[in-house]
């Protein structure tokens, strides 16, 4: 359960907190882990959280953006199947194409998950927020970075130009853009480790 990842967060959180060692601890949480970390930071007394590409949707939304998007086909059938979660149910009914998202296996993890929304869970947060986007990023618009922004209480946001979802620079089109997620030779953004650094310190 998506759940799982928010305890095993907040463990961690816990045990170094309990070590009295370190000065500071910040939360960086990228894609997915943006929200773990948002909802794993609320309350623990830490220091700082950084979201690094992080939605600013519930994952629902999301993934219909991005149906819409390269598969609109598919739309309406992935509204039906994500109604059916939403009402606490599983269905075999889905098209085939989308069962990387809706295998019967897969659904209770994305019914927990999409109870989250990142603006309600990052409006909670009491402490400095750093909100870092690119330009390039197939997955998650630099809207959804501006919607984490203003419902954050306390953000700055960094918006970085021809970085995409993995982090690094992109100066190719977007066939470029996704055979770079299989290119581990490539170095991440300067600017995102300059940003980062500076926050921190």
């Amino acid at each position: 359960m998506f759940d799982d990842f928010i305890t095993d967060a907040i463990s961690v959180i816990d045990y170094f907190k309990s070590k009295n060692v370190y000065n500071k601890i910040y939360i960086i949480g990228h894609g997915q882990g943006s929200l773990v970390g948002i909802v794993a930071a609320n309350n623990r007394s830490i220091d700082g959280f950084i979201s690094l590409a992080g939605a600013g949707k519930s994952i629902d939304n999301v993934i219909l953006d991005q149906i819409e998007l390269t598969a609109a086909i598919y739309s309406e059938d992935a509204k039906r199947v994500f109604n059916k979660l939403k009402q606490g149910k599983i269905t075999s009914n889905y098209p085939e194409g989308l069962a990387s998202i809706f295998s019967e296996d897969l659904q209770p993890f994305m019914s927990n998950w999409m109870q989250y929304n990142p603006k309600d869970e990052i409006n909670l947060l009491q402490i400095p927020t750093l909100i870092i986007n690119g330009t390039k990023d197939l997955q998650v618009s630099v809207e959804e970075a501006t919607l984490l922004s203003d419902a954050s209480q306390n953000s700055s946001i960094k918006i970085i130009d021809k970085m995409n979802h993995i982090l690094v620079p992109i100066e190719g089109d977007d066939l470029v853009n996704s055979k770079s997620y299989n290119e581990s030779y490539r170095k991440l953004s300067p600017e995102v480790v300059e940003f980062i650094l500076a926050f921190i310190e």
